[in-house]
């Protein structure tokens, strides 16, 4: 699909915001109670607009009001540089957290009719930093501030993966602290990388009735229990069943599968 399309099928791409409900909750938050031309309704357009275009700075977002369909979108036919930063710094993040839990309920609802198979839910964080001056609460090293975004995408198959958790905390904060909240749901298959690893959390989610795949860390202790054969030609190096922990100690200690691919 090219850009022209894109911007042709804009007005139907969004289409599934309930525009009334964010209108009650900018009423609530008293969002545009000053505002006469960039309304959060023409905000949010214009953001997604931006990420579907993948528009790499608001000169380049105001340049694209050029588009007359994006005019008729948004009801204006120009913005300044200088409207779309203010509103990027006063707009309300309760106002896009709502939009963003109803969208995702949409979705949940119509991927609980059509599937057939365990979803897979993966899990990662991204560091995103901040100026340490205006930003003294969500201090990181000495000289840098920074707050981190855990996320879960579920992938449904190779044409649809959407997001359907985020959690941000300070950058200080350990991956491996939120894996109580966002292993929720025993249905699922989840993937994580090994920043998310901590041995006793996986013995409670094991005995819990949880399904997941992590990499270990490269010091972990493994005792096998099971080797398990495989075909001639498959990529994959090994299927174990192992005990992983010291064996002196040991207090919480589960059995896990374990396998390595090969890379082509």
């Amino acid at each position: 699909m090219d850009k022209n399309t894109r911007k042709s099928s804009f007005g139907k791409w969004i289409s599934p915001i309930n525009l009334q409900n964010l209108f009650e909750l900018v009423e609530l938050h008293k969002q545009d109670i000053y505002t006469k031309k960039l309304t959060t309704e023409a905000y949010i357009k214009l953001l997604l607009f931006s990420h579907l275009q993948e528009t790499e700075s608001l000169h380049a977002l105001s340049h694209a009001l050029l588009d007359t369909d994006l005019q008729k979108t948004v009801g204006f036919e120009s913005i300044s540089v200088s409207q779309l930063s203010r509103k990027n710094n006063s707009v309300e993040p309760a106002i896009l957290s709502c939009v963003f839990l109803d969208l995702v309920q949409k979705i949940h609802g119509f991927h609980q009719k059509t599937a057939k198979a365990m979803p897979l839910k993966i899990i990662d964080s991204s560091t995103l930093p901040l100026n340490l001056t205006h930003y003294k609460w969500a201090k990181f090293r000495k000289t840098k501030a920074g707050v981190k975004l855990h996320l879960r995408l579920v992938f449904m198959d190779k044409n649809t993966a959407y997001p359907d958790k985020a959690i941000i905390t300070t950058a200080k904060e350990h991956d491996r602290g939120q894996l109580e909240v966002l292993v929720d749901d025993k249905e699922t298959m989840y993937v994580f990388d090994r920043g998310y690893v901590d041995y006793e959390r996986f013995d409670r989610m094991t005995d819990d009735g949880y399904f997941f795949v992590s990499r270990l860390k490269r010091n972990a202790v493994t005792h096998e229990i099971h080797s398990f054969s495989l075909p001639e030609e498959s990529m994959v190096l090994s299927d174990r069943m192992v005990y992983i922990g010291a064996k002196s100690g040991r207090k919480h200690l589960s059995a896990f599968g374990s396998c390595g691919y090969q890379r082509k």
